[in-house]
């Protein structure tokens, strides 16, 4: 992060890539990734379920801390900042 070393992947891009961020779904607080660790199928397929879950329920949103959402389009992109 220091170093700018960063790059925001979307979320259908991101098995095999390198977290550099903590990942952590809540409730219940639980870390599934923090930095260093890479993106398997079955994390981003979680977080595919959490961007449905969203669209289909405004106001319900989930929060996943180190999942960004970009709303300047009018639809939420979500990204999620991983190591170049």
């Amino acid at each position: 992060m220091a170093h700018k070393k960063l790059e925001r992947v979307a979320i259908d891009d991101l098995v095999g890539r390198v977290a550099a961020v903590m990942i952590t779904p809540y409730p219940p607080g639980i870390p599934l990734l923090v930095p260093g660790e890479v993106f398997n199928e079955t994390i981003v397929s979680y977080l595919r379920f959490a961007r449905l879950f969203n669209e289909q329920f405004p106001g319900f949103e989930t929060f996943i801390h180190g999942l960004v959402a970009d709303k300047s389009t009018g639809k939420a992109v979500y990204y999620v900042d991983c190591v170049k």
